[in-house]
């Protein structure tokens, strides 16, 4: 081919096919990262484009065309790098609950340890033995309720002194109706001089003195345990008492109680023989009880002031199989007037009310009852401490944590953005929000599972390829 034969265009070949491709041409060079940044923005902008530091407001529009997802971007505030779009699987999955929000007074407490105990003096009864003899019958079992004045144990007496004491009783008894006889006799025999009135005086002077050995032999027999019934039944029957019963406490005795006694340890068995004053059984009254609660000794001032002014205190019961439980209204029945020597800790006490659980369970001639709440069981005391009024108070769910930052997320159609707030207190229950304007009364947020969607949130703004992954220039 002769080089110095200029060319032309083929016969056929339209002149602005020929200009497409070499325009073509050239934007693809233009195109190309290993020219210098100014050549290829000039070429650019020779060819009609927008160069790419101008491209930032049409790019929304591109993104638009190119988005897979049928997403509103129209939402007021929405950012969707802070925002999360969930679908009704995983709100159900991670238990979403959504609320509005509303101003409130939160009172902020401190957190104590606590320990339910007993009341000292008012919940255990011991029961003993009156006389000295073998037990023949058990009337109660372990873990029984049982009413006041029921009988709880048969003792068969084996007590000299007793045993005597009774026979003295008797005999004095038969005496006296000797002595009466012998009285109304002379009395009924005729006119004075028959029988002289000084015969008559000596019998009635013969029946005060038994009268009087009578009555101390009857304040003896009472003080040996027997009751006063036994006791009529003595002087009525004219028989010894061979056995004896020993019964739970009389109502009048059970003071400040629910009345109903269970019967906590039973300390003999049948057979056994007992002395006078041995115990036989121990019943409890758990109607009502009391927390023990420690204070450090730089919360005296605090303890005080709530037993003083009667603060309603609050107990809380952790639970594994759901959320704790809480005992709201109870009161400081009295605090302890030292310190603890080794602990330096200060012990206070709240009283706490009980109640059975359900209907009591019934075998043969036995009730059995559960108490909600029983002795050594632990719990956290809340004592308030100050008062803050109109503030946000949320629960802790509704509050995620990132290092220093915290958020919540606020229901935005059908997304949720994220949205940073300041934290004034927080709880293992509540966080407190101040109110300066990023949360309003009404706006509607997630109440529940926050961290969880600022884990989502991390993963999906972290979980993007880098398109210059694999390129080394």
């Amino acid at each position: 081919m002769n080089s110095s034969v200029p060319l032309k265009p083929k016969a056929g070949v339209p002149l602005a096919l020929v200009s497409v491709c070499l325009f073509g041409a050239v934007a693809t060079l233009a195109l190309n990262r290993h020219w210098p940044k100014p050549m290829r923005e000039y070429v650019i902008s020779f060819l009609g484009g927008v160069p790419a530091g101008d491209n930032a407001a049409a790019k929304p529009a591109a993104t638009a065309h190119g988005d897979a997802h049928d997403h509103d971007h129209d939402h007021e505030g929405h950012v969707e790098e802070h925002s999360l779009e969930l679908s009704e699987q995983a709100r159900r999955s991670i238990g979403l609950k959504e609320g509005d929000v509303a101003l409130s007074t939160f009172h902020r407490t401190i957190p104590l340890p606590g320990m339910v105990v007993e009341r000292r003096g008012r919940s255990r009864f011991t029961i003993i033995a009156p006389m000295t003899g073998f037990v023949t019958q058990i009337l109660a079992t372990e873990g029984e309720a049982v009413a006041p004045d029921q009988p709880l144990f048969e003792l068969r007496l084996t007590h000299e002194e007793v045993v005597q004491a009774q026979a003295d009783a008797l005999r004095t008894t038969v005496e006296i109706d000797v002595v009466r006889r012998e009285i109304a006799r002379l009395e009924a025999i005729g006119p004075e001089g028959l029988i002289p009135i000084k015969n008559i005086l000596e019998r009635k002077y013969e029946l005060q003195k038994l009268e009087a050995v009578q009555l101390a032999q009857r304040q003896a027999l009472l003080l040996h345990g027997l009751s006063e019934s036994q006791v009529n039944d003595i002087y009525t029957t004219r028989t010894l008492l061979g056995s004896v019963s020993v019964c739970a406490p009389t109502a009048g005795t059970i003071k400040d109680g629910s009345g109903t006694l269970i019967v906590q340890e039973l300390t003999v068995e049948r057979g056994q023989h007992v002395t006078a004053g041995d115990t036989l059984a121990v019943l409890v009254d758990h109607g009502t009880l009391l927390i023990e609660g420690e204070a450090f000794e730089h919360d005296v001032n605090v303890i005080t002031e709530a037993a003083t002014t009667g603060k309603p205190i609050t107990a809380v019961i952790e639970t594994k199989t759901g959320p704790a439980q809480t005992v709201e209204g109870l009161r400081i029945a009295y605090v302890a007037d030292r310190v603890a020597s080794e602990s330096r800790t200060l012990n206070f006490y709240v009283t706490l009310p009980n109640e059975t659980v359900g209907q009591p369970r019934v075998e043969g001639t036995s009730r059995f009852v559960t108490w909600q709440y029983k002795p050594g069981q632990r719990m956290q005391l809340k004592v308030p401490v100050e008062e803050w009024a109109e503030r946000i108070v949320l629960p802790a769910e509704a509050v995620a944590q990132d290092g220093v930052e915290n958020y919540v997320f606020r229901s935005n159609g059908d997304h949720f953005d994220r949205e940073p707030i300041h934290v004034e207190h927080r709880d293992p229950q509540w966080v407190v929000v101040a109110n300066d304007g990023t949360l309003f009364p009404g706006d509607r947020i997630a109440m529940s599972a926050a961290q969880q969607l600022q884990l989502a949130l991390k993963n999906k703004s972290g979980g993007g390829i880098d398109p210059h992954a694999g390129h080394s220039h």
